[in-house]
């Protein structure tokens, strides 16, 4: 989960990473040792304050070490929605615990156009804009009439071509409707986009472990006001979310994933200020900057998605300007990291039909 993969590193699937720079006798050493032994270490390594970065990477290590370890591991670190903590890769796109939200933020660069995500490491927001853990990137660019983000736990590797690559945010021409594709297929059964524009040609050439395909797993829409300006814009999103039921053991095996249902969410209605004379939420002191691009979204139900669940309370997801080029980002359940970074970027893009 760095920001760039070390030497000899392989990230699977599964989003463990593989570390090749010892030898096969070294490995075999490792291997032998009894599965309970082994598993005994890694519950030690975790339980010596391993609860939060940057102890947590003691036990990726651990997970590193071979096949034996890494299911070692993978029996004793819980995943994300149980524990409430990010430890692998894999996290990114597992939902986030359900009673609490966990804490992210933002840095943008405008000069190159990338975005970059972290894990907040402590809730005051002032030690947070210099510190925390780095968990994917996102870089914008434009195709002729859309502009595309692609996703990638390297900062380094902003390419389709590139096997650390997530997934990819693509909008239409006037920046208010935005499609979300991941990488891997969201369920058992799923269909890889067929449109010619966002195939990943001569991915599998370049790397055989990177999916060769685009999987539609969201949309974020825009409308604006009709005092363009002077409020706020509506926002609307149906997601294709992960499986809260799947295990970190089954993740692992690969063996099945079955499809969910649609969340839909919009957008939690600011309220007019009448001292103050603007629009507000209450953030709980994560943002401190006005902006257009500030929003919470809540759970809604939807007669065109009958599976749909409404819930006008909880906040899913918050986003919010605290710094020129520093933004939080806090969602849960049943949201994963990668989504919210996804749909958090549409709000950066230019809303042609809106300004």
């Amino acid at each position: 989960m760095a920001a760039s993969p070390v030497s000899g590193e392989v990230v699977r699937r599964d989003g463990v990473a593989e570390v090749g720079t010892g030898t096969e006798g070294e490995e075999d050493r490792w291997a032998r040792l009894l599965p309970e032994l082994v598993a005994e270490v890694v519950r030690r390594v975790e339980a010596s304050g391993g609860e939060r970065w940057p102890a947590l990477k003691d036990v990726v290590s651990c997970a590193s070490v071979c096949r034996r370890w890494r299911e070692a591991a993978a029996t004793v670190v819980r995943p994300l929605p149980e524990s409430g903590k990010i430890t692998f890769p894999a996290s990114l796109k597992q939902p986030g615990p359900k009673d609490f939200p966990i804490q992210c933020f933002i840095k943008r660069n405008k000069k190159n156009s990338t975005f970059y995500l972290y894990l907040g490491l402590r809730n005051n927001l002032t030690v947070a804009m210099d510190k925390g853990k780095f968990l994917m990137a996102a870089k914008r660019f434009r195709w002729g009439a859309h502009t595309e983000y692609i996703i990638s736990l390297d900062a380094d590797g902003l390419s389709q071509g590139n096997r650390a690559y997530l997934g990819k945010l693509r909008s239409d021409f006037w920046g208010t409707n935005f499609k979300i594709y991941d990488s891997q297929p969201p369920y058992d059964g799923a269909k890889a986009s067929s449109t010619r524009s966002i195939r990943r040609f001569g991915s599998r050439r370049i790397s055989p472990q990177v999916s060769s395909g685009n999987f539609d797993v969201g949309q974020v829409s825009y409308k604006c006001n009709l005092l363009k300006s002077s409020g706020p814009r509506r926002m609307f999103c149906a997601m294709e979310c992960p499986s809260v039921q799947e295990t970190w053991e089954n993740s692992l095996k690969v063996k099945s994933l079955r499809r969910t249902g649609t969340t839909v969410l919009r957008n939690k209605a600011p309220r007019w200020h009448e001292h103050l004379q603007c629009w507000c939420l209450n953030f709980h002191g994560r943002v401190t900057v006005a902006s257009v691009k500030n929003f919470q979204l809540v759970a809604t139900a939807d007669p065109s998605h009958p599976d749909s669940v409404g819930d006008e309370e909880t906040v899913l997801l918050q986003f919010g300007k605290v710094d020129s080029d520093f933004f939080t980002m806090d969602y849960r359940q049943p949201l994963s990291a990668f989504q919210a970074f996804a749909i958090c970027l549409s709000s950066f893009g230019t809303k042609l039909a809106c300004e």
